[in-house]
């Protein structure tokens, strides 16, 4: 936890009163309209009809997740005229930290989902002047790392039942097309629904068969086969027969769901940065490489230079605040 800031006073209140850092991440980011605003804020969006009149988002609504993002410190309420009185929401440490995730999540989306309600705006590097991907490194080391590189275990706030979302317990449609306004659509087919990201969290942890998912998620049957059912027709999970010959079946990441882990680990990352609860972190990663703790950086794909929020543009925007 970052301390001496009131955004960090606020965020550890929140991790006192809602669980580990992984529910509290995932009840912030597992919401479609939170990433949308919160999009839009590091694109330099402040004033609340800018939200309103780029989303076409009803009021209530847009309120609602303002005020929540306020609350958790992602957002900060500003007044910048007095009479009338009127504010802004400018975007906090903890919020202008959620450049990466953001970036991994765009590229996510851009280069292995379907298509989508509007284009994903190009990535541009502007220290090399090229689009790019972001590639996944180690901060201790600087060395690449993908999910075969990295072991994550469960730290001493950590376990998958305390990892449920308090926030977002309501259960989403089954199918891709219906869950929220689409600019993320399979994104949020993911994580935006508490056992969906239990059942992703299960996989990348390396449970396979039905009952392992069964074990670790602490979820109904039917709930668990139908996320392993949607996950499989997204291909994000694909069904191979066991190797040990019995007729069983075991679920494998495939190459589309491995290539999510970045997003996963910096989200992750992100949360028990700002939202670690009292006794420790909630998920430990370690680097095989190096065996040091793995803090994730982003480097270009392009010229292979780690990445900063002041050298990044997306759809022809510089990213705010840098």
């Amino acid at each position: 936890m970052v301390k001496g800031t009131g955004v960090a006073k606020a965020a550890a209140e929140i991790a006192d009163d809602e669980g580990n850092s992984v529910a509290i991440q995932m009840g912030l980011l597992g919401d479609e309209w939170n990433l949308l605003i919160i999009r839009l804020a590091l694109l330099g969006v402040r004033r609340y009809n800018e939200w309103y009149e780029q989303l076409g988002i009803a009021n209530s609504v847009l309120t609602a997740r303002l005020r929540a993002l306020s609350e958790a410190g992602v957002l900060t309420r500003v007044r910048y005229q007095d009479r009338p009185a009127r504010h802004e929401y400018h975007l906090t440490e903890i919020g202008l930290d959620l450049w990466p995730v953001l970036l991994t999540l765009w590229w996510w989306e851009a280069e292995w989902a379907g298509e989508h309600v509007e284009p994903l705006p190009p990535m541009v590097h502007l220290e090399c002047g090229e689009q790019f991907s972001p590639v996944l490194h180690c901060a201790s080391c600087r060395r690449p790392a993908d999910l075969a590189d990295v072991s994550g275990v469960f730290g001493p706030s950590g376990s998958f039942e305390r990892s449920a979302p308090r926030a977002t317990t309501r259960r989403r449609s089954s199918s891709v097309a219906s869950a929220g306004p689409g600019l993320f659509p399979e994104t949020i087919a993911l994580i935006g629904n508490r056992w969906s990201s239990a059942t992703l969290a299960a996989a990348f942890f390396g449970c396979r068969r039905f009952t392992d998912f069964l074990q670790a998620t602490l979820a109904p049957p039917t709930i668990v086969s139908d996320r392993l059912r949607v996950f499989c027709d997204m291909g994000v999970l694909t069904p191979v027969a066991s190797a040990s010959g019995s007729s069983r079946v075991e679920y494998r990441l495939t190459e589309k769901g491995r290539a999510f882990f970045p997003h996963m680990v910096t989200s992750l990352c992100w949360g028990d940065r700002w939202y670690r609860a009292p006794e420790g972190p909630a998920v430990i990663f370690t680097h095989k490489e190096c065996k040091r703790i793995f803090d994730p950086v982003l480097y270009c794909s392009a010229c292979d230079k780690e990445l900063q929020r002041s050298k990044i543009g997306v759809g022809g925007l510089p990213l705010y605040g840098g």
